[in-house]
């Protein structure tokens, strides 16, 4: 099939709920995703996050094709080695004790939500069910994850909603322990905000928070679906910050581009996760264990660091490009804002034209390109992406 024949029948027959770029891809190799006329894309979206190893990855590709060859699926009534071995790496890598999965970051928020909420039940009786996240904040399209999310636009058509949520402003302590109440049973940040425009969190106010938390006993959890697995260049986007909390929620880059979620927390929360409490069909799915265990093992702590370090030169280029006014986010998880009135969806659409992808959040650019990137293709983004902004028409004389 060509370009027109899939975006024709995609669009007779799927529910538009997605915004599509008009470019169908129908393979990659690293970095390079390829159309079916064979035009040849750089891609810096990672598919919003997801191909931590880029486009199939030979590695990644043994342990899945063997893995299905062998065991696809066994539900979880029966062990298998691959989950029992991405649950001991994840443990041993984070430090937390336990660990859920699931299919996706807004079922693994929904797990801590669930878990942080039964954790205070257990120790102090029902009506201490309140999460306490942040204005501008995302956790995911169910209808729970969609209430915890901070940002009124999405928070329309499907109610009602669920009760038990509370947003505070990023960055406001005293917003936020104004909220704090009996009610209250956990606290919910994203460090760096990505939906919201990749936008991090001061040190000083994270460390104002954990306080707050631990003195009125409130569970601390940390949305790492974007930000974890080797976004910013630790493992966790929490090590940047000096910490472990109670719960961290994992999706996205860990599968590798299959479908799987994590919930880790720590001995004191999973002790309350008795069986019935919680479930997944699909969770733990060996298939999509193979190719997580990959990612971990491939990303080492010497992996990490070549990744930072490619991620200073790409935004050390970023920042000398024209109309670029500032960067935003840690590591590889790159938000750019313009100045002179240049919008990210037009250098976004003009970037695609010339064979780059990436994507926006809010008003900024974001680029979110893969961790197995070399400096040629970073060399190879600034490039495409500076041609771009150079053409892009000055600004009106007042």
């Amino acid at each position: 099939m060509n370009s027109e024949q899939i975006i024709g029948l995609d669009n007779a027959h799927v529910l538009h709920t997605y915004g599509r770029n008009p470019l169908a891809l129908t393979q990659g190799s690293g970095l390079t995703a390829y159309s079916p006329e064979g035009k040849p894309y750089l891609d810096f979206t990672s598919g919003i996050g997801v191909t931590s190893l880029g486009f199939c990855n030979p590695a990644w590709v043994a342990a899945v094709s063997q893995q299905a060859a062998a065991l696809q699926h066994t539900s979880n009534l029966y062990y298998t080695a691959p989950c029992a071995q991405l649950a001991a790496k994840l443990c041993a890598r984070t430090g937390l004790d336990k660990v859920f999965f699931a299919n996706s970051g807004a079922e693994a928020n929904e797990g801590a939500i669930k878990a942080a909420r039964k954790y205070s039940v257990d120790k102090y009786g029902p009506g201490r069910h309140k999460v306490i996240t942040l204005v501008n904040s995302f956790h995911g399209r169910t209808v729970m994850t969609l209430t915890a999310t901070g940002q009124d636009v999405f928070h329309n058509y499907f109610g009602p909603f669920n009760e038990g949520f509370a947003y505070a402003p990023a960055g406001d302590l005293d917003a936020l322990t104004a909220l704090v109440d009996h009610t209250t049973c956990a606290v919910m940040l994203e460090l760096v905000q990505g939906e919201g425009g990749v936008m991090a969190l001061a040190p000083d106010y994270v460390a104002a928070v954990r306080a707050l938390c631990k003195e009125k006993d409130l569970l601390l959890i940390v949305d790492e679906v974007q930000t974890g697995v080797g976004r910013t260049g630790k493992f966790l986007c929490c090590e940047h910050y000096g910490f472990v909390p109670d719960i961290v929620t994992l999706a996205k880059g860990l599968g590798g581009g299959l479908p799987i979620g994590a919930v880790l927390m720590t001995d004191a929360v999973a002790a309350g996760m008795t069986p019935g409490t919680h479930g997944s069909t699909y969770g733990g799915n060996p298939v999509a264990c193979a190719g997580a265990n990959v990612v971990l093992d491939t990303l080492t702590d010497e992996f990490l660091h070549k990744t930072d370090a490619l991620a200073q030169q790409l935004r050390a280029g970023l920042e000398k490009l024209p109309h670029v006014k500032g960067l935003s986010g840690i590591g590889l998880m790159v938000g750019i804002d313009f100045a002179d009135g240049i919008k990210a969806a037009d250098v976004l659409a003009a970037c695609r034209e010339k064979g780059l992808l990436v994507l926006t959040a809010k008003t900024r650019l974001r680029l979110l390109p893969p961790l197995v990137l070399t400096a040629q293709d970073v060399d190879a983004c600034l490039e495409i992406l500076g041609g771009v902004l150079a053409e892009m028409p000055a600004p009106a004389a007042e």
